[in-house]
């Protein structure tokens, strides 16, 4: 992972907001703030459990939902119609990164290019808005050390984009010496900077064979101390050994797991750990772009061959999760440069390729990611009580899982950022279910 420059300057921020939002007239260009207490009206309303609702109107105040009623009558005034869209709580990622963005010269931003901190805040701000758009409120965004003024300003209201949840940073086999003793201490100084959550590096990267690189007790060390600390532990494990290491030193959530086996899934279940494996969009955005990353670290000739072989692994890893009984399987894309945005198509790969029914991969984006976070009380459902984090689709996306795609209405905290008009917006796609991934890519 790189450090990315930080967002510092109020000046940098003010930029940042002025021209996130000033975007050419159109519906939902601006967030458009509602009345204390409205009503929003949907033909279909998907709760986020697997529940489907009909002729629903979902009532708001103060930002939260308060009240859910079978639609009668004329809608009060400032209610808002979606007609026969399809209302569901605002989608969940739970891997991101935000802070990774592509150069003016379409290369992957890193430290020492020519890249100013203002272009890099205005990148970020950019990633998140196109985020927001996708109809995804909140996002874990990991392992970059600048999160902070990005979470911070979207929390302020300075710009717009989804609720941000972040690791300011990493550790791994090696930081301050590797010892217990200093992992444990890391761990203690994320906590003080702000850390909402311990991401921890277990296994190489996918590019370099994903072997294990922490030892049991370097697990336990660090994701013990994130538990005694409060905070939720994340791990990086591509290797099933690696990933049985994380489970079994009770570490909170495993990511990628590609090379997990029905034995690592059955440890993951006894753990009760949760489990985000990817299935398709980061593999595609990097194999399908490698021009944007060839030549730094181990985007190589090497590191490209070995994402392409592991890329049938994880779609039939995905598979064999979704079929796993009781297996905390959640939805994180691990979207970098170029891919915020299009977080919906790893929906689409988990359910054409990789087999999951569309029902559970809704909840594996909303109440039960919620749950991840330890945020199920708040957020994931639409539910009396719950935050107003609504989104609104073309189609029913428990029927036909590209219609996540068709994002025409995205609210969160009772603030409306996109309303679009009836018909398909401008420059957006309406493709049909078609058994294989919308060409938002280059062919291979």
């Amino acid at each position: 992972m790189r450090a990315f420059r930080t967002l510092r300057s109020a000046g940098i921020l003010s930029a940042v907001a002025i021209c996130t939002l000033s975007e050419p007239p159109r519906a939902g260009a601006q967030p458009l703030r509602v009345a204390q207490h409205t009503v929003v009206r949907a033909a279909r309303v998907l709760d986020g459990t697997g529940r489907v609702l009909t002729r629903r109107d979902v009532h708001i105040a103060g930002g939260r939902i308060v009240a859910i009623h079978p639609s009668t009558g004329l809608l009060p005034r400032g209610g808002i119609d979606l007609g026969n869209r399809t209302l569901l709580p605002g989608l969940i990622d739970t891997h991101v990164h935000l802070g990774w963005y592509l150069t003016s010269a379409q290369r992957l931003h890193e430290n020492g290019d020519s890249d100013t901190p203002a272009m890099g805040a205005l990148q970020h701000a950019g990633n998140a808005w196109a985020t927001l758009r996708a109809g995804f409120t909140t996002v874990q965004s990991i392992g970059e050390a600048d999160n902070a003024d990005l979470r911070d300003a979207i929390n302020r209201g300075s710009i717009p984009g989804p609720r941000v949840i972040t690791s300011l940073g990493s550790l791994n086999e090696r930081s301050a010496g590797g010892s217990p003793d200093s992992l444990r201490a890391v761990v203690r100084r994320f906590k003080a900077r702000g850390a909402d959550v311990i991401k921890i590096f277990a296994s190489k990267s996918i590019r370099d064979g994903g072997e294990a690189t922490m030892s049991p007790a370097q697990l336990e060390a660090a994701c013990g101390e994130a538990t005694a600390q409060g905070l939720r532990s994340v791990v990086h494990a591509h290797s099933a050994e690696s990933v049985q290491r994380a489970a079994r030193a009770n570490c909170t959530q495993v990511e990628h797991g590609v090379f997990a086996d029905d034995a690592t899934r059955a440890v993951l279940v006894e753990r009760g750990t949760f489990f985000d494996p990817q299935c398709g969009l980061v593999f595609h955005n990097y194999l399908d772009n490698k021009s944007w990353f060839e030549g730094i670290g181990n985007y190589n000739a090497e590191g490209f061959a070995s994402m392409e072989r592991a890329l049938p692994l994880a779609e039939a890893g995905i598979g064999s999760a979704s079929r796993t009984n009781r297996l905390k399987l959640v939805f994180g894309t691990d979207a970098v440069a170029g891919a915020h945005g299009r977080n919906a198509e790893e929906l689409v790969c988990r359910v054409r390729r990789g087999g999951q029914p569309a029902m559970e991969a809704i909840i594996s984006a909303t109440s039960l990611a919620a749950e991840s976070l330890r945020l199920e009380k708040e957020l994931g459902r639409v539910a009396i009580g719950y935050a107003a984090d609504l989104i609104a689709t073309d189609g029913d996306p428990s029927q036909e899982i590209e219609a996540t795609q068709r994002v025409r209405f995205v609210m969160r905290n009772g603030v409306v950022y996109r309303n679009d008009p009836s018909g398909t917006a401008p420059g957006v796609r309406s493709d049909r279910a078609s058994g294989r991934l919308p060409p938002t890519r280059k062919s291979r």
